[in-house]
């Protein structure tokens, strides 16, 4: 990594608040949820920032929470329905950029809950990059949250990377 990125790296998360980022990728206002408190899954959204000099991508995600997680967008159908699907190439994070994970987009689908996602909670999620590796980020439960609140310039959970 160039003195350049990382002190730009350095200087965005100082001004946003985060606590720790890993290789370049910064985890940026995470939230997840589910319907309610029987539903059989949730999905967790947030900003995946890119501090480093070469793309990305989140390959996968696991979590204890979940008996299956996927990387998942929304797709229109030739009748104009919007379909949940799993992105199997994963979802690219350029160089200096950032990808949202966000509702009605692309998201971490959280299938089979192990147990109920409940109002303040917090869930331990695993994002796996291509480059990056594994990332651990603690991930609040926000089941009061708006589709359109988040990501403009909240606050930051702290992520570590971990071997494997």
């Amino acid at each position: 990594m160039s003195l350049k990125t990382t002190l730009f790296a350095a200087a965005a998360a100082a001004l946003l608040g985060t606590t720790a980022w890993a290789d370049g990728i910064m985890v940026k206002d995470p939230y997840a949820r589910s319907s309610g408190a029987n539903a059989a899954s949730g999905a967790a959204f947030m900003g995946l920032m890119n501090h480093a000099d070469s793309d990305d991508r989140l390959i996968a995600a696991r979590s204890d929470v979940a008996q299956r997680v996927e990387i998942h967008t929304h797709i229109e159908d030739a009748n104009g329905v919007m379909r949940m699907v799993e992105v199997e190439d994963g979802i690219p994070v350029p160089a200096g950029g950032m990808a949202l994970l966000q509702r009605g987009g692309d998201h971490v689908m959280l299938m089979g809950l192990n147990r109920s996602l409940t109002q303040g909670d917090e869930i331990s999620v695993t994002l796996v990059f291509e480059n990056a590796g594994d990332i651990d980020v603690t991930i609040p439960v926000d089941l009061e949250r708006k589709p359109t609140h988040g990501h403009g310039g909240g606050h930051m959970h702290g992520q570590t990377k971990t071997d494997g």
